[in-house]
């Protein structure tokens, strides 16, 4: 069993869909837990690409490739993960704020966040403060996620803050904000709980806020 594993995390590593896919089917046919596939297997070798990147040895096409083979392995966990009934750690809203359409690192994000148990709700591009709110307020979110990429859309994440601030929701979700222009001094500006220079180490830091 702990070979089927192993194949699962360097099919993921290698960015092996079909490799994952097949393996995955195989170890829960084998009847491997979906939990035990998902922690082990899964989320394992996320959090191992995420480390290679950080090292430098590991680039965002490698990034891409592993995320888009993790995500082949999930979708055939899902059903049983609910069957099952094994909750995400938690749920995120991700966007790009208001006015800016770059979406390259705010997707890398998803894969990782995804990749590391969270449920993700993907709001786009171009995403207004209270789309952000009603996040939060009607669809159970408890970690934002925004990027910019401009220095010009960069105030709308203050927008967004004071938005959750004057809905009174502010206090029950945590704030992330990345992207290139951003930094750790404009995250404690605008009173967001952390700023994470890549998307591994957003998946990281997301997953310390909620402990």
């Amino acid at each position: 069993m702990e070979n089927k594993l192993e194949i699962i995390r360097e099919g993921i590593m290698d960015g092996d869909m079909h490799l994952v896919q097949t393996n995955v089917q195989e170890a829960l046919d084998e009847g491997v837990s979906a939990s035990e596939i998902l922690n082990e297997g899964l989320i394992k070798a996320m959090g191992e690409v995420g480390r290679l990147f950080e090292e430098g040895e590991y680039f965002v096409p490698e990034m891409l490739i592993a995320a888009r083979a993790m995500k082949a392995g999930l979708a055939i966990l899902k059903p049983k993960l609910v069957d099952a009934d094994i909750k995400p750690i938690g749920k995120v809203a991700a966007g790009t704020v208001k006015g800016d359409l770059h979406d390259i690192g705010k997707n890398l994000v998803c894969m990782m966040l995804e990749g590391a148990g969270f449920e993700i709700l993907d709001l786009g591009t171009d995403v207004s403060p209270d789309q952000f709110v009603d996040s939060v307020k009607n669809q159970g979110v408890g970690v934002i996620c925004m990027s910019a990429l401009l220095t010009t859309t960069m105030p709308n994440m203050k927008n967004t803050v004071d938005a959750l601030q004057e809905a009174g929701v502010r206090d029950s979700v945590k704030v992330l904000i990345g992207g290139a222009p951003v930094t750790q001094a404009y995250a404690d500006e605008i009173g967001a709980d952390g700023y994470a220079p890549d998307a591994s180490r957003a998946a990281t830091l997301a997953k310390q806020l909620l402990v």
